[in-house]
């Protein structure tokens, strides 16, 4: 389980970029932080894997508490991983197979395993034929699914994804898609996918809505998407069936038609 209690953060000591944010993940949960630039989104996630500390507040993993010590950060990254927005400020390796090997000669992992595990998760994001490219010659969504596979390759309970879509074609985003699911519901791994896009986001179990630092909206998916005001006023753009289901509510004829909107409903999952 993930704690945080009252977490603020500033980065000039000045204007907070986070103010008294309080949250859990459970076990096996999967949670979206949306929110659009500037939220406080990407910070949370840099507190979360020990990047930055907090400013008052505190954040615990199964009740071990984040520190600024090299103990509490080995501890973490032992257990948590990330892939960031942009993925080159992940990659240090000379090509793709070294640079997944990297993170498993840090944990230790034996060489025969490493291939293994190397040609298993790499097969995963459909980069199989990419292992000796230099990333730097990769397209933005080939080095997003490499810096996903890289993380996969390490078994971290707790997987955290800022904006790993945000580089990636619309098929390239199912396929992402596609793949949390199985690491949720297969693997029970605990995910946490920080975003704006409320396509991704209503496939998770819990979503917070964040908006200057502050979190001004936490529920089920379903419950969030109905909070039309809070989605517009967080700049966050619904999809178009969400959009359908939303104004066929605001219609004196058309919300009393139970039959379609539940058809309507139904539809905005399915999309």
């Amino acid at each position: 389980m993930i704690k945080v209690e009252d977490v603020s953060f500033s980065y000039d000591q000045k204007n907070e970029a986070l103010k008294d944010v309080s949250f859990t993940v459970e076990d096996g949960e999967w949670v979206s932080i949306l929110g659009h630039n500037g939220s406080g989104k990407s910070t949370l996630a840099k507190l979360l894997v020990g990047l930055l500390s907090p400013t008052k507040g505190s954040i615990f993993y199964n009740d071990v508490e984040l520190l600024n010590t090299t103990e509490s950060i080995n501890y973490i990254r032992k257990n948590v991983g990330i892939v960031f927005q942009n993925p080159d400020n992940q990659f240090v390796g000379f090509n793709v197979k070294y640079d997944i090997a990297f993170g498993l000669e840090n944990h230790n992992v034996p060489r025969n395993e490493m291939i293994s595990l190397i040609d298993e998760y790499i097969k995963k994001v459909d980069m199989e034929g990419f292992l000796e490219r230099e990333p730097q010659t990769l397209s933005g969504g080939q080095k997003q699914r490499v810096a996903i596979a890289g993380i996969l390759a390490l078994n971290c309970d707790t997987i955290i994804l800022d904006e790993a879509t945000s580089m990636l074609d619309p098929e390239g985003v199912d396929d992402i898609i596609e793949l949390i699911n199985e690491l949720h519901q297969k693997y029970n791994k605990t995910i946490i996918t920080i975003t704006h896009d409320l396509s991704l986001a209503r496939k998770s179990d819990k979503a917070l809505v964040f908006k200057n630092g502050e979190i001004i909206a936490m529920g089920s998916p379903e419950d969030i998407f109905k909070m039309d005001d809070v989605l517009k006023s967080s700049n966050l753009d619904m999809p178009f069936p969400l959009k359908a289901y939303n104004e066929a509510l605001k219609n004196d004829v058309l919300k009393n038609d139970e039959r379609l909107i539940n058809a309507l409903w139904e539809y905005h999952l399915k999309k």
